[in-house]
C-alpha cells in the first residue's frame, strides 16, 4: 500500500512540475492608471499633461500588454490648451480617438520587465521598447488581487504626425506610465 501511495505522490509531483504555469490576466483599472506626458516648451521649461481614461489588459508572464488611451481624455488643467491639443494641430482626437499599444514581446527579470510592441498614435504605428518595474502586488480591501507597474518611454512626436510648432515644443515627448490592474477570475 505504501508503494502505491509513493507512486501516486511521485506521479502527482511530476504532473505538477510538468504543467505550464497558469497565466494571469489583469484588467487595467482606469481609476488607478495614469499616463502623464512631458514636453519642453520654448526651450525654457517643461509642460505636463495627462490622459484621464486608459483601458486594456496585461499578463507579463504571457508577454501581453494591451493599452487603449482615450485621446479625448487629454487634460492639462487649461481648457483652451486642451481643446487645441485635441484638435488637428496635435492629436486630432476627432479623427483618431484612440492611442494604442500592443506588445509583441515582454522579457521578465524579477520585478523588472522590458516591453516591446507597437504604439499607434494619429494613425501611425511605430515599434517601441521600454522598461517597466513592478511597484507592488497584493489583495485590495474588496478581495481583488492587484499588481502595479511603472515605466516611461520617450518618443519623437514627429514620427506620429504630431508636428505642430516644431521650434516651440521639443520633438521628444516622455510618456510616464503608472498601470494598476485587477486579476481576472
Amino acid at each position: 500500500m505504501n508503494r502505491i501511495k509513493t507512486t501516486l505522490l511521485a506521479s502527482a509531483i511530476a504532473f505538477a512540475a510538468a504543467a505550464p504555469a497558469q497565466a494571469a490576466e489583469y484588467k487595467i483599472d482606469s481609476d488607478h492608471t495614469f499616463v502623464v506626458f512631458e514636453v519642453v516648451h520654448l526651450g525654457i521649461g517643461k509642460a505636463y499633461g495627462m490622459f484621464r481614461n486608459t483601458t486594456g489588459s496585461y499578463d507579463p508572464d504571457a508577454g501581453k500588454l494591451n493599452v487603449v488611451i482615450d485621446a479625448n481624455s487629454l487634460y492639462t488643467a487649461n481648457k483652451k490648451r486642451d481643446e487645441h491639443l485635441r484638435g488637428p494641430d496635435f492629436f486630432n482626437a476627432k479623427q483618431f480617438p484612440e492611442i494604442t499599444f500592443e506588445s509583441t514581446k515582454i522579457d521578465t527579470k524579477g520585478d523588472e520587465i522590458q516591453v516591446t510592441g507597437n504604439l499607434t498614435m494619429k494613425g501611425k504605428t511605430k515599434k517601441v521598447s521600454f522598461p517597466m518595474k513592478k511597484v507592488g502586488e497584493g489583495k485590495d480591501p474588496w478581495g481583488n488581487y492587484r499588481t502595479g507597474y511603472e515605466g516611461s518611454l520617450t518618443v519623437n512626436r514627429m514620427d506620429f504626425g504630431v508636428d505642430y510648432m516644431p521650434e516651440g515644443l521639443s520633438k521628444e515627448v516622455t510618456l510616464n506610465l503608472a498601470v494598476e490592474g485587477i486579476k481576472q477570475k
